[in-house]
């Protein structure tokens, strides 16, 4: 919810249609793969979709930090929202590490 709030926010108040539509992208794609990895038809269909929950985390990350060094988020909205993607792909890489390693 956090990440639908920014957008809003960047294309209310800073007028930034680009960079926040992907950011809105990839930060709500990362839940929707999850859902769907819990439907999966089989273990390799799960890590399928959490390795793809991973990519959009990462790229959500990279979003984050292009919109805070270019000055459309401030320290105190980046310091919100950042930690919690840091968050959910350190818990993706251990997942999905367990796979590869089992």
């Amino acid at each position: 919810m956090k990440v639908i709030a920014l957008y809003k926010k960047l294309c209310d108040t800073n007028r930034e249609f680009v960079m926040s539509k992907q950011l809105l992208k990839s930060g709500t794609s990362i839940g929707a793969n999850i859902k769907e990895a819990q439907q999966g038809q089989s273990k390799a269909d799960f890590y399928a979709k959490l390795y793809i929950s991973l990519k959009e985390a990462s790229e959500t990350e990279y979003w984050l930090e292009l919109l805070h060094e270019s000055g459309y988020i401030g320290e105190e909205e980046f310091s919100a929202i950042y930690p919690d993607c840091q968050e959910i792909i350190k818990i993706l890489v251990a997942i999905t590490k367990h796979r590869r390693n089992g």
